[in-house]
């Protein structure tokens, strides 16, 4: 996704939730007109990859890179069905992606500077699955009003696909020579991946809903020509995070 498409996105995104904001400070009445079926939601949080395997293992070993480095900020989009009074089929995409310099730790260059590059770690999620709450949502108070309730927890899982690409561009050493060069080794693919989540919902207005969540996925890739001998990337991980979300 180029840089231009996500700012489109976004600014997409937050003008249709700006007139819905409006809109529910315009409306007059203390109910809705028959309960809500679809949700829509944005979130912002942080994800914490698990970032094991030999491919994490090498570049941790040789490079000036941590563990929590691949730790990054997280974003997404979420669609909700109501399939009956406290479940929901629930689908989402997400975009997760650290950036880190980095030089290496045993070698340095023949100029006595450091061996410079930059590490990627870019993932995709996409995701379907079924939400689960443990409490009433609302509540009739005729056969067409209904009023929301201030807070639902709730728990779920599900199933996706997940695509990744892992880049490391810059410096590098010849370990048999010991010549500096300069390269770019690029994997990416995608693989199917599990979840689980819990969370709450808490009820700002009529239409309006403010959502935690923490997320566990579980999956892993082939990786590319470039690191021909390595593992399959772990792409596992926790996701925590805020959002709103809108019936309609």
């Amino acid at each position: 996704m180029t840089y231009q498409a996500k700012r489109l996105t976004m600014a997409l995104v937050l003008a249709v939730f700006a007139g819905a904001w409006a809109a529910e400070f315009v409306a007059a009445q203390d109910f809705l007109f028959g309960r809500p079926s679809v949700t829509v939601g944005v979130r912002f949080g942080y994800a914490l990859p698990r970032a094991e395997g030999e491919i994490f293992d090498f570049t941790r070993d040789e490079l000036t890179i941590d563990k929590a480095d691949f730790n990054s900020a997280a974003f997404g989009l979420d669609l909700g069905v109501r399939l009956s009074d406290r479940l929901d089929l629930s689908a989402g995409i997400g975009y997760e992606n650290s950036e880190i310099d980095s030089e290496f730790r045993d070698f340095i260059g023949d100029d006595d500077l450091p061996i410079l590059q930059t590490t990627s770690f870019e993932r995709v999620p996409f995701t379907l699955g079924l939400k689960a709450y443990l409490t009433e949502r609302g509540r009739r108070i005729s056969d067409l009003a209904w009023i929301p309730a201030k807070w639902a927890p709730f728990v779920g899982g599900g199933v996706g696909v997940v695509w990744y690409e892992f880049e490391q561009h810059g410096e590098f050493v010849d370990y048999e020579t010991l010549d500096i060069f300069f390269d770019r080794f690029t994997s990416s693919s995608g693989s199917v991946l599990g979840y689980a989540t819990a969370g709450f919902d808490y009820s700002l207005g009529l239409r309006w809903i403010f959502t935690a969540e923490a997320r566990y996925s579980w999956a892993s890739a082939d990786m590319g020509d470039d690191f021909f001998g390595f593992d399959p990337i772990d792409l596992t991980g926790l996701r925590a995070a805020l959002g709103f979300s809108l019936r309609l």
